[in-house]
């Protein structure tokens, strides 16, 4: 399932308020600059500082 592009262009982290890389295999919203993923269920982006999960992220 994929995200709206217009959704996606508004989203940011709860956290810094910064962009989200979205992760459609995974579906997953992530913040490379944190390492942190949060998890899109049934559509819908799971943006809670609280549900975030630990990502590895590449820029490191």
């Amino acid at each position: 399932m994929s995200l709206d592009p217009e959704l996606l262009e508004i989203l940011v982290c709860p956290q810094d308020k910064g962009p989200l890389v979205y992760n459609e295999e995974e579906q997953l919203l992530i913040n490379e600059r944190l390492g942190v993923a949060y998890r899109i269920e049934q559509g819908i982006p799971v943006l809670l500082i609280d549900e975030a999960q630990t990502h590895p992220t590449t820029s490191q």
